[in-house]
């Protein structure tokens, strides 16, 4: 009977230290509200799973985003989540505008990681950051790939935005000083009208992210910020440095993720999930597939 006990006690002891193994051996990854986080944190997560013995918790689509998941990161609810270099220094940090976007980039590193003690890790190729947009074959049919082209060319052609965005400093006060804009007309539009808007011809030029899941389906043109007016909001993973020093083998499998993803497969990634429905984890195991990192 007490080689019986002994027995079972050791096998419970067996069990229970292989189940505290277990707990240490994950990470949580969060993601914000949003088609193109839920994306990277899939990448990310697939990738910790396929090249190591931790198991991923996601926290996917937090309210409020950033505001909600830099506290999470603090406190250590969170140990990583996909983030963008102008978010972190505008948002979190509170700095003041850089255009220069390695700049940018090594000053938000820098100020994380003594701030917070967060690592930036390697971007990831693509930049989610303001833009402006034009049907593509109007805009080669005019010669504009520019924002200092359109300017040019500007007072022939209509604007829609939303009513927030001309009144911004930031927005299109700021871009008339930077680049001299002089619309025919500018329309207002409700910010989930201005692809139909452009769509049907309403307007000649909208606003929009370069990343937006429907410009291939409108067949748009983002043209280039030749002066740099809006800050770049490169995407790349932060990561607690604590989660780090348990797992470092982490560094390495998540820069896999290094320069892999352009504006345009970002942008077609997107669409797949905002306008196709399909699930954002089947699109990242697809991608990392393409790409050999899975």
């Amino acid at each position: 009977m007490k080689k019986w006990i002994s027995l079972v006690l050791i096998t419970a002891l067996i069990f229970l230290a292989a189940g505290c193994q277990s707990e240490k051996k994950k990470v949580v990854i969060a993601s914000k509200p949003m088609a193109e986080s839920y994306i990277i944190a899939e990448m990310m997560g697939q990738l910790i799973e396929a090249n190591s013995d931790i198991t991923v918790e996601y926290k996917m689509g937090i309210g409020g985003g950033t505001a909600n998941i830099q506290p999470a990161m603090e406190s250590g609810e969170i140990d990583m989540y996909p983030e963008y270099t102008g978010t972190g220094w505008l948002f979190v940090l509170k700095n003041e505008l850089v255009t220069d976007s390695q700049a940018l980039y090594e000053g938000v590193k820098s100020q994380y990681q003594e701030k917070y003690n967060f690592i930036w890790l390697d971007r990831y190729g693509f930049n989610d950051t303001y833009a402006l947009a034009m049907d593509k074959t109007k805009a080669d049919s005019m010669g504009i790939n520019t924002f200092s082209d359109l300017a040019s060319q500007s007072a022939s052609l209509v604007l829609g935005s939303e009513y927030d965005f001309y009144e911004r400093e930031d927005g299109y006060p700021g871009l008339v000083t930077a680049y001299g804009f002089n619309f025919k007309e500018k329309k207002e539009l409700d910010i989930g009208l201005k692809y139909k808007a452009i769509g049907e011809g309403q307007v000649d030029v909208i606003n929009n992210f370069s990343t937006d899941g429907l410009l291939a389906e409108y067949n748009l043109k983002v043209l280039k910020d030749d002066q740099n007016f809006f800050p770049a909001y490169e995407a790349a993973t932060v990561i607690r440095q604590e989660t780090l020093d348990k797992y470092p083998e982490l560094e390495a499998i998540l820069n896999q993720l290094a320069g892999q993803i352009s504006d345009e497969e970002m942008q077609q990634m997107n669409y797949y999930v905002e306008k196709e429905n399909r699930d954002a984890g089947d699109v990242a195991t697809e991608f990392l597939k393409a790409k050999g990192l899975l």
